[in-house]
């Protein structure tokens, strides 16, 4: 591909970004980190639209460019994603987390704000990724024994550096699903499984991410039916498992929670006004779960 030359200042190199197809805000961020700079500060960008930009910082900037409009989540760019007030370190061994996830660590604050009983909820993130979920529940529940399972060890390795930098202690185990948990219960079971139709085509703009994480049989259901299927022998009485899934698939995972015997079950909706977060709640003797079980979790 070849790209007419960047601009010197700093506002028109951002704009021949735009002109090549470069998201505004993703420019924003490619310009920030090859000035070296925290990716929040915007307002710094407006401030200095008018410097001339060093022989250096456009190289880089421009070859972030290239990478960007070749599909390179930005994430992977800078090696860094904000994330619900953290910023995690991310690179291709694991997803690029969404703003849209967030909704599913909202759904579980609300849940865990009224806890009952002394011990402390235990909760159980699957297909932990870069600890995304994990960790942002820890920063907000300190109190808290936080699970986090992945079968990748690569994802793990991603993960474990992200709660050491941040400081933020969780439980990290290795395998498939519930494997690693034999026996244990937990107050409240999330994931952000892989949900994607393995024909499609919306993969093709996905493929510098893993695969694996992404991609669930020929309806992208396979693991969500398989989280369903086996979460209720993890859960005590009353509590919940929440899963986020496709844009188009919450009927059907409220349909698989039913049939499961989960009660209460519903969906919750991201930014764009999507359902896009679906959970359920095992029975506690019928009554409406205000606040978690007080049984204790073994």
């Amino acid at each position: 591909m070849t790209t007419q030359p960047l601009a010197q200042k700093l506002a028109q190199a951002l704009a021949h970004a735009q002109d090549l197809g470069v998201a505004r805000e993703d420019a924003r961020i490619l310009m920030l980190h090859s000035l070296g700079r925290p990716l929040h500060e915007r307002a710094w960008l407006v401030a200095h639209d008018t410097d001339t930009l060093p022989p250096e910082t456009l190289a880089q900037f421009k070859a972030l460019l290239v990478r960007r409009i070749n599909g390179e989540p930005v994430a992977y760019l800078t090696g860094r994603k904000p994330f619900y007030g953290l910023e995690l370190a991310i690179d291709s061994r694991v997803l690029d987390p969404r703003d849209d996830t967030e909704t599913l660590i909202d759904w579980a604050l609300s849940l865990c704000a009224h806890p009952a009983g002394p011990a402390p909820l235990r909760l159980l993130d699957l297909g932990t990724g870069s600890g995304a979920i994990a960790l942002a529940l820890r920063s907000q529940l300190p109190e808290a024994e936080i699970t986090a399972i992945d079968q990748s060890e690569d994802a793990l390795a991603v993960a474990s550096e992200n709660a050491h930098r941040l400081r933020l202690p969780v439980r990290f185990l290795a395998g498939s699903w519930f494997a690693p948990v034999a026996g244990e219960r937990f107050n409240l079971i999330l994931s952000n499984p892989p949900y994607i139709s393995e024909n499609d085509p919306h993969l093709q703009a996905l493929q510098h991410e893993p695969r694996e994480a992404l991609v669930s049989g020929s309806d992208g259901l396979d693991d969500i039916r398989h989280l369903v299927a086996h979460a209720a022998s993890h859960l005590v009485p009353g509590g919940w498992l929440l899963m986020e899934h496709g844009w188009d698939q919450a009927v059907a995972v409220r349909a698989l929670l039913m049939d499961a015997g989960f009660e209460h079950v519903q969906s919750r909706k991201d930014l764009a006004g999507t359902e896009r977060c679906t959970g359920g709640c095992m029975s506690s003797a019928g009554n409406a779960p205000a606040e978690f079980s007080s049984a204790t979790p073994r």
